[in-house]
Parts: C-alpha cells; sequence; structure tokens
C-alpha cells in the first residue's frame, strides 16, 4: 500500500514489488529486462505486464507520462523513479499481524516501511483530490442482453513442476474457445480472465468487475502419467457452487477431459446447440501434447512483442508443425509472427515473409476451420497484405464460428478503421470491450482512430494516450496520435511524439509507413502522411 496522512491507496502486491523495486534503485534507469528478472524472476510474461504496471502507479499517483513527477520513461531504455526516497520507521506500516515479539525478515522491513515519500515531496496529495483520472474506459463498455454470461478463470496448476504450466494455460484457453463458439452463451476474453491469476478474489467481486453471471474455476494435477483435474462452476451473485466435477486420466487424455468438461457445461446451461455447433466442440485441435507444448511455449513468446522473441515464437510453431503436421492453429499461429514481423519491419525479406505467411494462414484454415484463431490470423494476413474484403470475410467468419471471440470484434475494427468506416470501428471495439473487460491497448488504438478521422479529436487524444500508456512501443498508436495532435492544432505535442517514434525506430519512415500502414481510401492516406510530415516524421 501506499500511504499519504489518511489516505491509503492499496496496490496488488506485483505492483507494489514494482515500487519498492524501483525505489531500491532510485534515481537509476532501471531497464525493462532488469524489472522482468528481478521481480518477476525471469518468468515468462507479455509485453504489457510491465506497461500495465507501472500504468497502475502512475494512476496510483496520479503521475503524468508526459510530465513525470514520479516514474519517468527513457525512451528504449527502461524507467526511471525520479521522486526522492525516504525510509522509516513507521509502525503503521508493519503488518497487524506481526506482533511484539516477532521479527521480519530484513526484505520485510524494507517492503513495509518504504515510506513513499515520493508523492508526499511533490505535493501529490492535492492531485488525488483535484485531478480525477481523465478518461472513465468502463464508458466504453456496452453491456448485452444474454440468456448467461461466464469467465473461466486460469487453471491453477497444483503439480510441482513448474513447466505443466503451459498445461494448465493450455486448459484455460482451450475451454475459454470452445465456449466462445457458443451463440447462447457470452464468454469473456482469457486475457481478461487472466487478471486474475494467483489472485484469491471473492466470486462476487469477480462478477461484478468482469460483469458474469458465473465464473469457471479450475485446477490440474500431473503425476506420473496420471492427470487429476478439478473445476467448479460458481454462481457471482451468491457465491455459491452449482456444479462441479473431479477428472482422472491418463496425462494423454487431457483433451478428452476437455471435451466432457464443455458438454458437462452446456448440460448445465440447458444450451440448444446447432449440428455445426455440436461438431466444432466435438473437434480436437490437436492430440500431440509434445506439440501443444511447443504451440503454448510460442504462444507465450509471442505475446511479448519484442524482435528476439518473435524469432524464438516462430521456431517454436514450427516445432509444433513438425510434431502435428494437421495442427492448424500452430499453422495460424506462424502465420500471424510472419506477419507482425512484416509490419514492423523485422525481416530483410519482407514480401517474401508477407507471401510465407498467406500459405501458412490458408493452410491453418485448411486444416481446422473449426477454431476462430485461424480465421482471425488469415484475416490478418490479408489486411497487411491491403487486400481488404478478404480480410473482412476472414474475421467475420471467425466471429461467426465464436460469436464472443472478443479480438474478432477488435480486428473488424481495425479494418473498417483501414477501409474509412470509422463509425463502425467504433461499434465494433465497443462490443470487443465488452467482451473483454481488461481490453489490450490496441482497442483503445483503433477507437482512438475512428474517433480521429470522425472529427472527434480531443476524444481521439484521450482514448490513444491510454493506448500509448499501456504499450509505448506500439508504433501504430503513436503514429496515429501525432496525427491527432496535428489536427487539433497541437503542434509541439505532434512534434514530440515523432521524436519518441524515431527512438524507438529511426526506420519508421514516411515511405516505410506509406507501404506498411493499411489505409484503403487514398484520400485519407494521404492526410494521413501529410499530417505525420506536418509533424516532422521524415521522408
Amino acid at each position: 500500500m501506499i500511504k499519504k496522512e489518511d489516505v491509503i491507496v492499496h496496490l496488488e502486491p506485483k505492483v507494489m514489488e514494482v515500487l519498492v523495486y524501483l525505489a531500491s534503485r532510485q534515481g537509476e534507469v532501471v531497464t525493462r529486462d532488469e524489472i522482468e528478472r528481478d521481480v518477476w524472476h525471469g518468468a515468462l510474461i507479455s509485453y504489457d505486464a510491465i506497461t500495465s504496471t507501472v500504468i497502475k502507479l502512475r494512476k496510483a499517483f496520479q503521475d503524468d507520462a508526459r510530465k513525470p513527477r514520479i516514474i519517468a520513461t527513457i525512451p528504449k531504455r527502461g524507467y526511471q523513479l525520479i521522486a526522492a526516497v525516504q525510509y522509516t520507521e513507521d509502525e503503521n506500516l508493519i503488518p497487524q499481524n506481526v506482533t511484539d515479539n516477532q521479527q521480519l525478515p530484513q526484505s520485510k522491513i524494507r517492503h513495509w516501511h518504504i515510506l513513499l515519500v515520493i508523492s508526499l515531496v511533490l505535493g501529490l496529495a492535492m492531485f488525488w483530490y483535484a485531478f480525477p483520472t481523465s478518461i472513465d474506459e468502463t464508458s466504453y463498455q456496452q453491456p448485452d442482453t444474454v440468456a448467461n454470461s461466464i469467465a473461466v478463470l486460469p487453471f491453477e496448476n497444483l503439480s510441482n513442476d513448474p513447466k505443466q504450466d503451459y498445461l494448465a494455460d493450455g486448459i484455460t484457453e482451450d475451454i475459454t474457445t470452445d465456449l466462445s463458439n457458443l451463440s447462447n452463451l457470452l464468454v469473456i476474453a482469457s486475457s481478461a480472465s487472466n487478471t486474475y491469476k494467483g489472485t484469491q478474489e471473492l466470486p462476487q467481486k469477480i462478477g461484478e468487475e468482469l460483469n458474469v453471471d458465473y465464473i469457471l474455476q479450475g485446477s490440474i494435477r500431473q503425476y506420473g502419467e496420471l492427470i487429476r483435474v478439478n473445476v467448479q462452476l460458481i454462481d457471482t451473485a451468491t457465491g455459491f457452487n452449482k456444479w462441479g466435477e473431479s477428472y482422472e486420466r491418463q496425462v494423454t487424455q487431457v483433451f478428452a477431459i476437455q471435451r466432457e468438461l464443455t458438454s458437462n457445461i452446456v448440460s448445465f446451461f440447458k444450451l440448444d446447440l446447432t449440428s455445426q455447433e455440436k461438431q466444432r466442440l466435438a473437434h480436437n485441435t490437436t492430440n500431440n501434447l509434445i506439440a501443444y507444448d511447443h504451440f503454448q511455449t510460442g504462444q507465450r513468446l509471442s505475446r511479448k512483442q519484442t524482435k528476439e522473441s518473435g524469432e524464438e515464437a516462430i521456431k517454436s510453431y514450427r516445432k509444433a508443425i513438425e510434431s502435428d503436421p494437421d495442427y492448424g492453429r500452430a499453422y495460424g499461429a506462424l502465420a500471424y509472427s510472419l506477419a507482425f514481423a512484416y509490419r514492423r519491419g523485422w525481416t530483410d525479406a519482407p514480401l517474401e515473409t508477407l507471401d510465407h505467411a498467406l500459405v501458412m494462414a490458408r493452410t491453418g484454415v485448411a486444416m481446422d476451420n473449426t477454431v476462430p484463431q485461424t480465421h482471425w490470423a488469415l484475416s490478418y494476413v490479408y489486411l497487411m497484405r491491403q487486400e481488404y474484403e478478404k480480410a473482412k470475410k476472414a474475421a467475420l467468419k471467425a466471429i461467426e464460428v465464436a460469436p464472443s471471440y472478443a479480438d474478432g470484434y477488435g480486428l473488424l475494427a481495425l479494418i473498417n478503421n483501414s477501409t474509412g468506416h470509422p463509425q463502425q470501428a467504433i461499434e465494433y471495439v465497443k462490443k470487443g470491450m465488452r467482451l473483454n473487460p481488461y481490453y489490450t491497448w490496441d482497442y483503445l488504438y483503433n477507437l482512438g482512430r475512428a474517433y480521429s478521422d470522425t472529427g472527434r479529436y480531443e476524444e481521439a487524444i484521450e482514448a490513444l494516450e491510454k493506448a500509448r500508456e499501456r504499450n509505448e512501443s506500439a508504433l501504430p498508436v503513436r503514429l496515429s496520435l501525432a496525427v491527432a495532435y496535428v489536427r487539433a492544432g497541437r503542434q509541439d505535442d505532434a512534434e514530440w511524439e515523432v521524436e519518441q517514434i524515431q527512438m524507438l525506430n529511426p526506420a519508421e519512415t514516411l515511405t516505410h509507413t506509406e507501404q506498411s500502414y493499411p489505409m484503403l481510401d487514398r484520400a485519407m492516406k494521404e492526410r494521413f502522411l501529410d499530417d505525420l510530415r506536418k509533424a516532422g516524421l521524415p521522408e
């Protein structure tokens, strides 16, 4: 927690750890790698994990990323705690369950006794009271009326082997995808549910925050050649268990457990399935645990969104395909990684890379057209190739397969932005935000881009600045923000934004943007490029 007189702001444990870590190195520039190594202890995390943690700290202190008083972002290097730090023996900060005769380890004393005078020295209290956060992100959520809604929380790995985390994560993702295929059930995106990983929140609180009727909790434990999966379906209104089951099988039957589990949930809700839905639920993406292992490794690496992690993810997906040549999702994931490398300029052979991505995406759909991810990957590749109608058709197919697939709506928003239909983009992105209340930066990016194209520049800037906070290295966000600043008459801000773009990626020029930034309407693209030129982006 952080404390100012009688005002206490509680922080999540990991957020507090990052704050303590930065405070222990006050004035130093701390790299993301150092934070990942010393706070997450080398665990694989998404690129957004550290960014979102810093965002939460800035929110707690009402700090401004552009004019920081607490934590400064040092482009291409890391973060720096710039406020003063003092240590105190304030007994009020000692945990209540520690008696006078007990002693805390030195590390714990340090943790609890850091009096983050950070904000006090700067008189930040007045900001807490006088300047509330400017954007209410919950206002973007558009409630839907459905019979039932559910969130699948991250399954807990109870095995002694941490390497089995991939299996728990994979089961969570697969069950979420299976349930998303059902038209009569609203399923919250896994990226939203994942925020509760390792927490002990009450079902009622989760239900309120995610706006769902039920949550599914589960655990896995592998011992020898056996695996046990326990699940509970909980009513978030009462906190009571409505249904539960325990499955104990051979490890090789884990995919059969997933099918049976999903079938039992369908029975509980008394859902009337179409023949297509029944066929999709009966289908396995793979029965090969080795391929599944490689695929999950690729997924974790891909979420970090760096050049190095992307290259390693591509290797993992290729290993998955070698282990199971019929693994459609692995082809789709490989296709996306190749297309993303093209967009970021991480390849010396861009056209060949994009051609290879198309072959992999088409193969993925041919191998498995029952999951939304293969259609999504094909849509993304078509978008990068600026084949807009094909991109739209594939994205619509993704949400036809899985009506609750939030990322499908997000991609449709991007496609509509790219084809000059910003109002439709707004509608799609709000639908995605409802399905994924903890939406990632790209949702806000699409919302801000659409607002900019409809002349709502202040709203655009507000959304895009939030997107930038969530992922400071996302170049599309910064490009659109520079344009919005120009259109709003904020020339100095636009020029500053372009300076940041150039520091992040010196290769980002008007020529590269014109080639790789999908936008169908030539007049809109010329205006976009001209505004970037006014902001100072070099030719």
